[in-house]
């Protein structure tokens, strides 16, 4: 037994004693999942939450879990499932299954089984098919996945097609675990993937968005992405990401945009909205490209402005919260900014990039960064000076005035008093006025913003 279970199996622990609950009421309950992996992998496992299969109904768990747990959830019942906490420690107890979809369904078609043997076999990988019995120790490994585990390898319990047929989202979460553990994928998975892709259109957006940033926030995302690609499984929810595999000629040549894109996926901290805006930032150059006639270059112009537009369209499609849907539309939409400041800015110029960027700053500067992954030394030390300079400039302009908090220098009820106007467009217009000066000419006083709001009030015929 992996030693980061032994504590599992300790008088009074919270596993062994469900294991003793269950047990008590004529139930067979083994540790399962990602619980047992991550134990052969020596990861530690504080915190984390505990699989159990069992062969007890949904209304036995219940019962058992009910006069013993801190707190009993209900949400995945339907499924065979019921969670639970105790003594810090989220349980899911799952009733021995076999999940299989129908053809027309979004939503899995439960069938309980009545052996450890069967749920492990309808399970979704060999590394994920092993168990331990509780409450006393004895190991369960059908399909040899502690084998797999040690050689690296990411194959199937039964065939792949029945696999992906119980449930097509496990084609995703074999990418995931590709980027994850560094498994690599038998043959016939990458056939089978293939081959049923198109099954894909039955799994709910929900459940693909999850999967899809779990696998976004893997150490190193490469190889799992690069998987989806080339099984062409990502056209059937992230289309664009191949699409941003361009066809190149020896006269018009440019770096590969879906080679880039991954690199820079690679390079971002593993945070959900930098990877996720590294994955989009040039999402819009397929639909930008352009050839520049007579000096065999291509251009992408505007494409973070159609890129952004893109981007929020496949998030909000993806089921992304509203807020992760704004801010990585945002970051993709300023993700060139710096490349402006090859010239140097202004002071105005600053204050308006830490403005636009708001609360998201750290993670544009940080993308902007990781979007540099050319070869050229000399190249790159441009950038990263260039980087360096601006970062320099912001934390200097921060020392002179309240950076982070522009704000027009007078308010609403100020700007409606001094003109003599009631609420309307006309405010909206002035506080737009001021916010503009204030970036660009900085801090001022009350006295010399009521100036400046006279001139551009006369200047409207609002006043004599």
């Amino acid at each position: 037994m992996p030693a980061r279970l032994t504590p599992f199996y300790e008088a009074g622990s919270p596993v062994r004693e469900l294991g003793e609950r269950l047990a008590a009421g004529g139930h067979e309950a083994y540790l399962v999942g990602g619980t047992v992996r991550d134990a052969f992998l020596d990861l530690d496992l504080t915190g984390r939450d505990i699989d159990i299969a069992t062969s007890a109904r949904p209304d036995a768990v219940e019962a058992i879990l009910g006069d013993w747990a801190d707190t009993v959830w209900l949400a995945g019942r339907a499924f065979g499932t019921v969670g639970a906490v105790k003594a810090g420690r989220t349980f899911e107890v799952t009733t021995y299954r076999a999940e299989v979809y129908r053809p027309e369904s979004r939503k899995p078609e439960v069938r309980y089984s009545d052996d450890i043997l069967t749920d492990l076999s309808r399970r979704d990988f060999t590394v994920n098919a092993m168990a331990l019995a509780i409450p006393e120790p004895a190991f369960l490994d059908p399909h040899d996945g502690a084998v797999d585990l040690a050689t690296k390898v990411l194959r199937t319990p039964l065939s792949a097609e029945i696999s992906f047929e119980d449930d097509p989202l496990r084609m995703l979460r074999a990418a995931r675990f590709v980027a994850q553990l560094g498994l690599t994928p038998v043959p016939e998975l990458l056939d089978a993937i293939r081959t049923l892709g198109h099954r894909m259109e039955i799994v709910s957006a929900e459940r693909i968005r999850d999967e899809l940033s779990k696998l976004l926030l893997a150490d190193d995302p490469t190889a799992g992405l690069w998987l989806l690609c080339e099984t062409a499984l990502s056209d059937q929810f992230l289309p664009e990401l191949n699409a941003m595999r361009l066809e190149q000629d020896p006269i018009h040549t440019h770096k590969d945009v879906l080679a880039h894109t991954i690199a820079v996926v690679r390079n971002t901290r593993p945070e959900l909205l930098v990877r996720l805006a590294a994955l989009f930032h040039d999402v819009g150059k397929p639909r930008t490209r352009s050839f520049e006639k007579g000096k065999g270059g291509v251009s992408f112009h505007h494409h973070e402005v159609v890129g952004a537009r893109m981007t929020e369209e496949r998030l909000k499609a993806l089921r992304y919260p509203t807020d992760v849907v704004a801010d990585v539309t945002q970051l993709v939409y300023l993700h060139l900014r710096i490349h402006t400041y090859a010239m140097g800015w202004t002071d105005k110029a600053v204050r308006r990039y830490v403005r636009d960027a708001g609360d998201l700053l750290d993670e544009l500067n940080h993308l902007q960064r990781c979007d540099c992954t050319t070869r050229n030394p000399k190249r790159a030390a441009a950038l990263a000076r260039r980087m360096d300079d601006l970062e320099r400039r912001i934390a200097e302009l921060r020392e002179q005035e309240e950076l982070d908090a522009i704000r027009p220098p007078l308010d609403g009820r100020q700007v409606m008093d001094h003109l003599g106007v009631a609420p309307g467009r006309v405010v909206g217009d002035a506080l737009e006025f001021l916010l503009d000066l204030r970036l660009d000419e900085g801090p001022m006083t009350e006295d010399e913003a009521f100036a400046h709001l006279d001139g551009w009030a006369r200047e409207r015929g609002l006043v004599g």
